[in-house]
């Protein structure tokens, strides 16, 4: 049987296993058990860490911990937002990555959500998958849905290696590219415009044509190369074949009409000279993405640790806080009036957190709300700026998913941050005993 053959009766499986793929989740269709419900993902990243003054100095109270621990913990002011929904989440201190406590502060962003330490390798820097990716993908919790996943920045694209413009990574640990436009994020997920559907279908041909083309030439080449060429050409091979399978997801849902949803309220012109709204429309989409069940999986990167160059660093400023993003982090490693005016923009970072949650809890879903069936991963690699450990974590929602709430928990250097991305496969409802550098399970957040 010859190779185009194989190639048409594989397609021609996948097309038909695509008939079964669930329709976006409404409560009238779901079956009666909590099970029926989605579950979700979604992870907010901030660079530099957070403002840590002595708690019993002067400007203790823009410590960004809380006082106490366990359930008996009281909120500084920079999480004070999130006091109203202490029930909901769960406030983490001590954690990090390993292997990433070695390399340099401002390279830890890319870390965050795959614990790689970004060694060089005969490829280049090497990352490896991010647990969103990871869940989305490898277990394929993403497979029922209109889109895999969903990558957002402040910034867009995929930056540079180790100063990147995303927390998303591909199975060989390239970055994946994030939206950063609201319109754009609109259109993908809600929009009508475009070529007819026969014409998207058409391209949608193509493109899988032109990708069979390039498998077959790949093939023919890698019997030639060396093994450092061949570990490259196999990266790209895995790059192609997610692509492979993003088009033929396109194509099963090509006559599935899109949600229609009220974008009254929307600033979906929003831009980087409008930091607000443009932070708070991508909220407000990512929380649409989930209760239209668009997608499962969402990272959103506020901004990247790319310093001046990064877009979002000017971002306090023009919300009318005392310096650039970069320059608050290094101003609060000083204390007094430096930590304070961190401690004002690690406050203002919260309060986005929190209308997440409050939005979240708004939308109705089953016997509760989309954010009780939704975890949610907030914090920075950065203790203070330049400094991997301690990392400043909260979860949030995820009620209906086994999580237990309102309390501070604080770990020590033998726990690996990772054992948290082991408990959130749990909760996702798939088998998992190991993740990056995880040594066990962080049993500890659940009820």
């Amino acid at each position: 049987m010859n190779s185009n053959k194989l190639q048409m009766n594989r397609r021609t499986m996948l097309k038909a296993a695509g008939i079964s793929l669930a329709l976006p989740w409404m409560e009238s269709l779901a079956a009666p058990v909590a099970s029926a419900t989605p579950r979700r993902f979604c992870s907010i990243y901030f660079p530099y860490g957070v403002s840590l003054p002595s708690q019993d100095g002067e400007t203790g109270h823009w410590h960004w911990f809380p006082k106490g621990e366990g359930k008996d913990f009281t909120f500084n002011k920079s999480l004070q937002p999130l006091d109203p929904w202490r029930d909901q989440v769960t406030v983490l201190g001590g954690l990090s990555h390993p292997k990433v406590r070695r390399i340099g502060g401002h390279d830890s962003g890319d870390t965050f959500l795959t614990g790689e330490e970004m060694s060089l390798g005969a490829t280049g820097l090497k990352n490896s998958i991010s647990l969103d990716q990871y869940m989305a993908r490898t277990h394929r919790l993403g497979a029922k849905t209109r889109f895999t996943s969903l990558t957002l920045s402040s910034d867009g694209g995929t930056g540079l290696p180790t100063r990147a413009n995303t927390l998303s990574y591909s199975q060989n640990g390239l970055p994946v590219p994030s939206l950063n436009r609201p319109a754009l994020v609109f259109e993908k997920l809600f929009g009508l415009k475009g070529d007819s559907i026969d014409a998207q279908r058409k391209g949608l041909t193509r493109t899988g044509s032109h990708l069979d083309l390039l498998l077959g030439e790949a093939k023919t080449l890698q019997r030639k190369l060396g093994k450092t060429d061949q570990d490259k050409l196999d990266q790209y091979l895995t790059s192609v074949r997610e692509i492979e399978q993003d088009v033929e997801r396109s194509a099963q849902w090509l006559d599935v009409p899109k949600p229609r949803v009220n974008a009254e309220g929307l600033t979906l012109d929003a831009d980087n000279e409008t930091p607000g709204k443009l932070i708070y429309t991508m909220l407000d989409l990512i929380a649409l993405a989930f209760q239209t069940d668009s997608t499962r999986f969402a990272t959103y990167q506020l901004a990247s640790m790319h310093g001046a160059i990064s877009i979002a660093n000017k971002f306090p400023s023009l919300l009318g806080f005392a310096k650039d993003a970069h320059g608050l982090a290094h101003g609060a490693g000083k204390g007094g009036k430096g930590a304070e005016n961190k401690g004002k923009w690690d406050l203002y970072q919260t309060e986005c957190l929190a209308y997440l949650i409050k939005r979240l809890s708004e939308m109705k879903e089953g016997n509760g709300s989309v954010l009780d069936n939704t975890c949610i991963l907030y914090g920075s690699s950065n203790s203070k700026t330049h400094n991997n450990n301690n990392y400043p974590l909260v979860l949030a929602g995820g009620k209906n998913m086994g999580y237990g709430h309102g309390q501070y928990l604080k770990f020590d250097n033998e726990v690996p941050f990772a054992n948290l991305f082991v408990t959130i496969q749990k909760s996702m409802g798939v088998k998992a005993d190991s993740f990056a550098d995880s040594n066990g399970e962080m049993k500890e957040v659940l009820a």
